[in-house]
């Protein structure tokens, strides 16, 4: 039996070597195919990347020289310099690459010249006078070469706070042989990537204009980002500059296969063929020796695996003689480290080990076991211990004699684990609380500390401002005038950071639900605090700002810094709102616009018999608020701005409503929303005013 049993353990010890060899052939075989599959669509989006690249730059050349041409036709007859004009600004209309065309004289002296229509004056920032130098370099050396020349590119800041890279080409202007001045064209570096690369070329990649050394000029379309990003670059050498064309694509992986597989492919399957002819063989001797095993361990087996109790069988001498899976999958063990162990057994805890040995010698020591459960505790093979509930009993043989215990056992850990969870949901939830209110209160202050911050930075830069003009001036600066600016700018500075350090204690004190002091304010004054602020905001925006205020509203009794941010976000939003316009408004001129105006209005609201009430308004003439907008306005972490972190209009409700007061909005005609709220006066009843200084802020 030994001899066959050592016979069936080599068979299977070789079927077991054949199928990891299969395996392992297998895997060869997928990941070269993988491999080579990978560097051949590589090659072939390389390619196609290298040829598009090549196309756009003979792109470029061909309308570069087609504005060449269309220049030369300008001058190819005598014309005047409004004749000239019109003309030019007609191919400027038609030319969107072109920001500027020159005529001008030999001396380099400008007869007239005219700019593109689809924007503003490049030069508005910076003279042309400035790059007069760089102009005379190039129509130097276009005189020289009797042909165009270009200037390497240089940077012009706009208004915008942005800047536009751009080059000058200069074509002289020859009349009978002789030179009667130059045509001098300013082309935008983004502009020739956009207008002359054709359109099926430049979709889905990312174009770039570089130096030699690889700093980015202009960039059309948007650079690809990943791992499998292809790049191909190509010199644009043109008369007098030298750049590179760089394109950055991620296309798809072409739909062809490499034919130059197949050699290796039916090798690789020659190979299998044998290993699978040796696996069929191993497979026949398999099945001889499981047949002479399989009727006698079927019914054992069976019942083994069905059960889910563990099942333990020890000797007289505590001797494992049996286990069944079940306990084996429970302990973490194979059957074959558990069989013929003794006291300790491998699952006993070290820590226990002396414990329980000695109970298990007591147990054993008796004539007769009972039949009783008892609760214990097990360890796995890597170490974790569990609960576990033991019934044993005597194990007799079929003829009585009493040969060993048998044992159920169960595993009790997920009973244990409930009663645990169960004891411990109380303590998680109180932390989840915390580690809420913790995340609220972070992102209160960075909501609301956006606004002063903001007023310090911009007052700090324009301090700064007025110190490099008082430098820089060629007259002697007013010292007095000066000096009353720092003094107001400083003020102001100091107004905004005490202004920061209140809405930090408000906040504080918001989410900590703390009660809150509220003093009476004047309505007037609240509007005063944030009006440095909102004009600020204003003038970027070209907002006018309009008062409605009462005079004769009494004071409100209110947490000052708290109010004054609900009036600051809606001022804020108004003017937002207001910039969303249609585009047809947006792309008239700035004189034939629109006035738009945001207008702040504090008036008495209506009274009832138990408090009165002052209304605070901000109404502006945006496009307002629509109906699926309307119903998430107020809810927190809601917005429709792109970097906006939905946390101000429910702020600006709860702020409201702790102290007692309402917070809604309507639309007025012909567009235009009004946001209002309400503030009881301090001359409340005293129910009410004590009933707001009790209310509880939300966390």
């Amino acid at each position: 039996m030994a001899l066959k049993s050592s016979w069936i353990d080599g068979w299977v010890s070789r079927r077991v070597s054949l199928w990891l060899l299969l395996l392992a052939l297998v895997t060869a075989l997928m990941g070269l195919l993988i491999w080579l599959a990978g560097r051949y669509e590589s090659s072939l989006v390389q390619t196609r990347l290298e040829d598009n690249a090549a196309q756009a730059v003979t792109d470029i050349r061909s309308g570069l020289n087609r504005n060449l041409q269309a220049i030369q036709a300008l001058h190819a007859r005598e014309r005047s310099v409004q004749e000239w004009q019109l003309s030019a600004g007609q191919l400027l209309h038609e030319r969107r690459e072109m920001q500027r065309l020159e005529w001008r004289d030999e001396a380099l002296g400008v007869k007239g010249f005219v700019e593109t229509p689809f924007r503003k004056s490049v030069f508005e920032q910076i003279q042309r006078g400035s790059v007069q130098a760089d102009v005379a370099m190039v129509c130097s050396a276009a005189r020289r070469m009797s042909g165009p020349a270009y200037s390497v590119s240089y940077f012009l800041p706009q208004v915008d706070g942005l800047g536009l890279e751009v080059s000058d080409a200069c074509l002289p202007v020859m009349e009978s042989g002789r030179l009667t001045g130059y045509a001098v064209v300013t082309y935008s570096l983004q502009g020739l990537l956009s207008e002359l690369v054709s359109r099926p070329l430049s979709q889905r990649v990312g174009l770039s204009l570089t130096e030699a050394d690889g700093t980015r000029l202009a960039m059309h379309g948007t650079p690809a980002r990943g791992s499998r990003t292809f790049v191909a670059r190509q010199l644009l050498d043109l008369p007098g500059s030298t750049m590179v064309v760089r394109m950055e694509s991620r296309l798809g992986t072409p739909a062809l296969f490499p034919n130059v597989l197949t050699a290796l492919v039916t090798a690789m399957a020659l190979a299998l063929l044998v290993v699978l002819f040796l696996l069929g063989r191993d497979m026949r001797r398999r099945l001889q020796a499981e047949n002479d095993l399989g009727e006698a361990l079927a019914f054992r087996k069976a019942m083994e695996n069905s059960l889910l109790t563990g099942l333990r069988a020890r000797d007289l001498q505590g001797r494992i003689t049996y286990v069944n899976p079940a306990f084996c999958k429970m302990v973490g063990a194979e059957a074959r480290e558990l069989l013929n162990q003794s006291m300790p057994s491998p699952y006993w805890p070290p820590e226990l080990a002396g414990v329980y040995q000695r109970r298990q010698e007591m147990r054993l020591a008796g004539n007769h076991l009972p039949r009783e459960g008892h609760e214990s505790v097990f360890m796995r093979k890597d170490g974790t211990r569990f609960p576990v509930l033991i019934m044993e009993a005597p194990l007799i043989n079929a003829v009585g004699k009493h040969t060993g215990w048998m044992s159920a056992i169960l595993d009790v850990s997920e009973q244990r684990r409930t009663e645990e969870i169960s004891r411990a949901s109380q303590d998680r939830l109180q932390a989840s609380a915390r580690l809420a209110m913790v995340g609220e209160m972070a992102s209160l202050l960075s909501h609301e500390l956006n606004q002063p911050l903001a007023a310090i930075s911009s007052y700090a830069t324009g301090s700064l401002n007025l110190l490099a003009d008082a430098s820089a001036g060629d007259q002697a600066p007013d010292a007095p005038a000066l000096l009353d600016d720092l003094r107001l700018a400083m003020r102001r500075i100091a107004e905004q950071a005490e202004r920061a350090g209140k809405v930090i204690k408000s906040v504080h004190d918001f989410v900590r639900r703390s009660e809150r002091v509220r003093e009476a304010v004047e309505p007037r004054a609240l509007l005063d605090a944030i009006m440095p602020l909102v004009i600020l905001q204003a003038r970027k925006l070209g907002v006018r700002i309009s008062l409605e205020v009462d005079e004769t509203c009494p004071p409100v009794l209110c947490d000052r810094t708290m109010v004054e941010q609900v009036l600051l976000n809606l001022a804020r939003n108004g003017m937002q709102a207001m910039q969303c316009g249609n585009d047809a408004e947006t792309a008239l001129p700035a004189s034939l616009q629109p006035e738009k105006v945001l207008t702040l209005r504090i008036r008495p609201a209506a009274s009832n018999a138990h408090s009165q009430w002052v209304e605070f308004a901000v109404s502006d003439q945006g496009e307002g608020i629509s109906a699926e907008v309307a119903r998430q306005l107020f809810t927190p972490f809601f917005t429709t701005k792109r970097e906006g972190m939905g946390l101000g209009l429910s702020l600006c409700r709860t702020v409201i409503e702790q102290h007692g007061g309402f917070l809604g909005y309507e639309s007025v005609q012909p567009q235009g929303t009004i946001f209002s709220f309400t503030l009881p006066v301090a001359a409340a009843s005293p129910a009410a005013g004590a009933a707001m200084q009790n209310t509880p802020g939300e966390s």
